[in-house]
């Protein structure tokens, strides 16, 4: 009975050696599988799951959104009507004619009774004050000249709304991806904790094992997070790519029904490099004369040009408007069939401007008044555009600076100490809580690095529509984009 008792405890033993042995080959693999994991660029790094033709770029989504852009169309349709009322405006009143019968006798109505009698035919034309007319058409011309540039930096804007929401779907996108990556990673390190607790070897808990499915908990509410991100970011997406004609829509909606990005992360060009990385200070008078070539300020230009005819029409207000009339009258024979001779009637009428007071010179504040504002809207767009710049270029030296920290120091430091709490579990000598923690932070390193390398493209596009240039005829020209 006693050998029987020995003879048992040695195949437990045997068997726990072997499951030991086992256990940590697992675990050798597994440190190697994590090994060759992608942990600096998973944005770049994730394995393709869908064609090419079914993902959306960035350099597509904003072609797109600016093809369909409705607010385009809109702009263009004011300038035409602009330009329609331009010609108009320097066309003379439409002459009045006035048809009648003068005096007639009230007792008889005989036409031919009295001779003051007469059918009465008479013209006039009015004539606008001074040079008004022509004033008129040159301001609104001089009005419309600012819509090509308003277009233009409308597509400025669209490029930049639509590339920071595909830039932040596709944030959402790649975190999901580096998540479910790593969550298969945890549910193998559950199977090593389950495996070594069951056959009692080393320091295996059953804490160790609620520990792991704990995390995997949180993994899993992070993918809801970032999910509901990633849809509302696709959601506003999608309103920019909807066309307003409904055969497009229906084209583009089923591209969206299952809108997936690509997998890239694009590296947006940028045109103003100088100004971000160079060394040497630029005055604020050095950035307003860049900056006064922006298609925003030029378009408050070609306003405040539009504007200043007012102060030029507003003073010919104190010229006379003149009118001339004309008419004749045809008068019948008298009572004995007497030939009368018809009547031929010429007047010219003016009216005089002596009370301007509260009239002319009113208008004419009225109107200095309307340039300066408009004039305090280019000096507020030109802060705009210099604070833009300002915090833009201040974050993304930031931001530099952190992606070579995260590159040179964090991620490969992140991940060796991964690597050393997983070869210390597996040699008996380490706590499986290290484990755990040293992978959420290697993965909470990882989505940071993504999330920096972002960031750095979202600002790239803000500093792109800082220092876009406005044209002397104003295209369809999209942003640069390079991959």
């Amino acid at each position: 009975m006693q050998a029987l008792i020995i003879f048992c405890q040695h195949q437990q033993k045997v068997s726990r050696v072997f499951i030991k042995q086992l256990v940590i080959k697992f675990l050798a693999v597994l440190t190697w599988s994590l090994s060759i994991s992608t942990f600096v660029s998973a944005a770049s790094q994730t394995n393709n799951q869908f064609s090419a033709d079914q993902s959306l770029s960035l350099r597509s989504a904003i072609q797109q959104a600016q093809a369909v852009d409705p607010w385009l169309t809109g702009n263009r349709h004011q300038q035409r009507a602009l330009e329609s009322l331009s010609i108009a405006a320097d066309t003379l009143p439409d002459p009045k004619v006035s048809i009648g019968i003068a005096n007639l006798a009230s007792d008889t109505l005989r036409f031919g009774q009295e001779p003051m009698t007469q059918l009465k035919v008479g013209v006039s034309q009015l004539f606008p004050r001074g040079d008004t007319l022509n004033l008129r058409r040159q301001q609104l011309k001089s009005d419309s000249e600012q819509y090509p540039f308003l277009r233009q930096d409308r597509r400025e804007q669209v490029t930049l709304t639509v590339g920071m929401l595909w830039l932040n779907a596709y944030q959402m996108q790649q975190s999901i991806a580096l998540i479910e990556e790593n969550k298969s990673l945890f549910s193998q390190l559950i199977a090593v904790a389950e495996a070594r607790y069951s056959a009692t070897i080393g320091q295996a808990q059953q804490q160790d094992i609620i520990r792991a499915e704990l995390e995997l908990s949180r993994i899993d509410d992070k993918l809801v997070q970032f999910s509901q991100q990633k849809n509302a970011y696709l959601g506003q997406l999608n309103q920019w790519l909807m066309a307003a004609k409904q055969q497009e829509e229906t084209s583009i909606t089923r591209l969206n029904n299952n809108l997936v990005l690509s997998k890239e992360l694009p590296i947006i060009d940028r045109q103003n490099k100088a100004y971000v990385i160079a060394k040497r200070y630029y005055s604020n008078a050095e950035l307003v004369n860049t900056f006064s070539s922006h298609p925003s300020v030029v378009a408050l230009d070609n306003k405040i040009k539009s504007v200043r005819f007012e102060q030029s029409i507003a003073k010919q207000q104190y010229q006379p408007e003149w009118g001339i009339n004309a008419s004749y009258g045809y008068r019948g024979n008298d009572a004995q069939n007497n030939n009368r001779a018809d009547l031929f009637s010429v007047g010219v009428t003016f009216d005089v401007p002596l009370f301007t007071e509260n009239k002319q010179d009113q208008q004419l504040k009225a109107a200095v008044s309307k340039t300066e504002a408009v004039k305090t809207e280019k000096q507020l767009r030109l802060r705009q555009l210099l604070g833009a710049f300002s915090s833009a270029k201040g974050r993304l030296l930031q931001l530099n600076k952190r992606q070579k920290l995260y590159e040179e120091k964090l991620l490969p430091q992140f991940h060796q100490q991964a690597e050393i709490a997983l070869n210390a579990y597996t040699n008996d000598s380490g706590d499986f809580g290290e484990i755990v923690r040293a992978r959420i932070d290697e993965l909470d390193a990882t989505i940071d690095h993504l999330t920096i390398k972002v960031a750095q493209q979202k600002l790239h596009l803000e500093l792109n529509y800082v220092f876009s240039k406005a044209h002397s005829a104003p295209s369809t020209n999209q942003a640069t984009l390079t991959k």
